[in-house]
């Protein structure tokens, strides 16, 4: 029996297992800009069908099926032999009226003469007065038959209206364009510039009209004209690597579903970002201001909405909820709930318990690598 008694002692005097370790950091502080975000697709800047203006069998192609090319470039052929005379059969013309008004004013000045000297009756002078009104009449008709033939020959040579990229042809040459109508012969892409639409909510839209009408100093300029800074990244990119501004913005929400049609304008110089595709974009919501950033896995979430785990001076757990703000990376903003100088357990967290004691180690909160790729966000 002593024994054994002795054997319980010993149990009880055992030490309690030691508070769990955990890793701690303060909040980061970093000037960040917010932003509004959407998602939004792209469009090319410019798109035109070209057709064929005049009637006439396709002679050739000069472009290859999704090639770039240059304004002004020649890019279809279409037999012209019929407008080239056209052409010299309309300046013929031209001649020929030029020669019936010389020769009208000649006769009218010739019988006016005569019939100051009372040698000829006052209708001869009217009827080469009418002649000559009726040959510059005829003059000015042959000379816009010459302008309408210098179309018509000039649409034979179908040329890039600028800078873009071809589609596929539509029509082989030797087939008969233009007979029943405008033929549609290929489609051209300008995506340089390239135009992203997207839309803003009704929320979002009335903070901006409520940001605005806070500022002391009212800013008439139309907003298409401010130069409102834009970025976007694909699908498959972390960073908002492009750059632009907005250029468009729609006169009317939709009343359907509240939302306003925003477009953007960006440099697109390599052609690397194609029309149709769907990006997110951003635009900055204020000016830069300070902001609290924690690792997003150090944040948690339940019932009562966003938490982090704190450890006090005295090594207790706490759980303080919080309002976060947008991602930055594997990384959170804080808008509300945490100060400075608290310690958050970014490792560890399951183990640690609120109202019990922990272990911590202090460890540097390091910015985030993607954030360092990233221009100020938030």
């Amino acid at each position: 029996m002593a024994a054994a008694l002795a054997a319980c002692e010993e149990k009880q005097a055992t030490a309690p297992p030691p508070p769990p370790k955990v890793s701690v950091a303060k909040p980061r502080v970093e000037t960040i800009i917010d932003y509004f975000e959407f998602t939004g697709n792209t469009v090319a800047s410019n798109t035109v069908k070209l057709v064929a203006r005049v009637e006439g069998y396709l002679q050739e192609n000069h472009f290859k099926d999704g090639a770039p090319v240059k304004k002004d470039d020649l890019l279809v052929s279409i037999q012209d032999d019929q407008y080239k005379a056209q052409l010299q059969q309309a300046q013929a013309q031209v001649l020929a009226a030029k020669a019936a008004l010389v020769h009208a004013e000649t006769e009218l000045k010739r019988y006016s003469d005569l019939f100051k000297q009372h040698a000829a009756p006052q209708t001869d002078v009217d009827r080469w007065q009418y002649e000559k009104d009726k040959s510059a009449a005829d003059l000015l008709s042959a000379e816009a038959q010459v302008v309408v033939a210098e179309l018509n020959l000039g649409y034979t040579k179908v040329k890039a209206p600028f800078d873009g990229r071809m589609g596929t042809h539509l029509v082989d040459p030797g087939n008969v364009v233009g007979a029943t109508g405008q033929t549609e012969l290929a489609e051209i892409n300008q995506i340089d510039p390239i135009y992203v639409y997207f839309t803003i909510n009704e929320r979002d839209l009335l903070r901006v009209i409520a940001d605005e009408k806070a500022k002391e100093t009212v800013d008439t300029t139309p907003v298409v004209e401010r130069q409102i800074p834009l970025q976007f990244a694909l699908l498959n990119e972390d960073a908002y690597s492009h750059t632009g501004h907005l250029d468009f913005a729609s006169i009317s929400a939709s009343p359907t579903s509240g939302t306003l049609t925003l477009r953007g304008i960006f440099p697109n110089p390599r052609g690397a970002v194609l029309p149709g595709l769907f990006v997110r974009v951003r635009a900055p919501a204020g000016k830069p201001a300070d902001a609290l950033l924690v690792p997003g896995d150090a944040v948690s979430f339940d019932q009562q909405g966003s938490y982090v785990l704190v450890v006090g001076a005295d090594n207790v757990v706490a759980r303080k909820g919080v309002t976060t703000g947008a991602q930055r990376g594997k990384d959170v903003v804080v808008k509300d709930g945490l100060t400075r100088d608290d310690w958050v357990i970014i490792e560890g967290a399951l183990q640690a318990i609120p109202g019990r004691k922990v272990d911590p180690q202090q460890v540097q909160s390091a910015p985030d690598s993607a954030d360092a790729t990233n221009s100020q966000g938030g």
